[in-house]
Order: C-alpha cells, then sequence, then structure tokens
C-alpha cells in the first residue's frame, strides 16, 4: 500500500494579495503586454472582440458590438490601417436600487487593425447586423489567383 501526502494549500500557495498585484503591475509595464487579451487588468474591457478571416477573393473583420448603433460607428481607412471606433450608450436609467452585479459594458471604444497590403482600400464594404459588424475587404484583383490554361500539342 502507497501512502500519497496530501498539500497543504495553504502552506505551499503563498501568494498572497501583494504578489497578485505586484505582477499585474509587472504586466502593465511589460512591452508585450496587450489589453484586450489580458482579462484580470482593468476589469478586462478594453475594446470589442474582432476577428479577420481570409477568404479567396477578399478579408472578412468580424467585430461583436451588442447594443451599439449604426450612428454611433465610425469606419475608416488610413494606408494599411483599419479603425473602428465608436460608443455604446447605457440605455438602462438607475432610479431604484444599485446593481448586485454588472457585467455589461458601455462606454467608448476603437481598435485598429493592420491590414494586409493585398486589400483594395477603395472597394470596403461595411455591414451591421444582429450586433455583429462585417466589414468587407476585398482583394486587389493583381493579387487573387489566377487559373492558367495548359494547351496540349
Amino acid at each position: 500500500m502507497n501512502l500519497v501526502r496530501r498539500k497543504n494549500p495553504a502552506v505551499t500557495n503563498r501568494d498572497t494579495g501583494l504578489d497578485q498585484l505586484q505582477r499585474n503591475i509587472n504586466r502593465l509595464f511589460d512591452l508585450d503586454w496587450d489589453f484586450d487579451r489580458d482579462p484580470d487588468l482593468f476589469g478586462g474591457m478594453g475594446a470589442p472582440a474582432v476577428d479577420l478571416v481570409e477568404e479567396e477573393d477578399n478579408f472578412l473583420v468580424s467585430c461583436d458590438l451588442p447594443g451599439v448603433n449604426k450612428d454611433d460607428l465610425d469606419i475608416s481607412v488610413s494606408g494599411n490601417a483599419l479603425t473602428i471606433k465608436g460608443e455604446k450608450k447605457d440605455s438602462r436609467e438607475e432610479k431604484e436600487g444599485r446593481y448586485y452585479r454588472r457585467e455589461t459594458w458601455s462606454g467608448s471604444f476603437q481598435r485598429t487593425i493592420t491590414l494586409p497590403e493585398t486589400v483594395d482600400p477603395n472597394r470596403i464594404d461595411a455591414e451591421m447586423k444582429n450586433g455583429v459588424l462585417t466589414v468587407t475587404l476585398p482583394k486587389r484583383e493583381e493579387v487573387k489567383p489566377r487559373q492558367i490554361d495548359v494547351k496540349v500539342k
């Protein structure tokens, strides 16, 4: 029969609140720090999530923006950077009581995405449907794959 020792978590885990604070401060000043990917620091809502997908003829940028009005969005392209700015206004009025828990967000946001050089900036299209912003970034014609016919003689 083998004996298995149990470790007392209070003794082996010496992580205090000050240790956690020190790690958060170190991450804040780390050059590789990315606010959007660090949910612990400052509550986790820096900007909405963005997906960038490459298709055969274009790139698709999807951004989850529930509760954001189309009129409160500003989408611009400058050079090879796509910028999505906007504001989600808090539509609820707090008349009685106070929040016991609140996980929804409101306020201004901005995301800037570096675009591939193959994007044609003159044909970009944006559509908002069911709280999801989809930006279609067509590829330039000269970079699209072409089928070459082989002639047999």
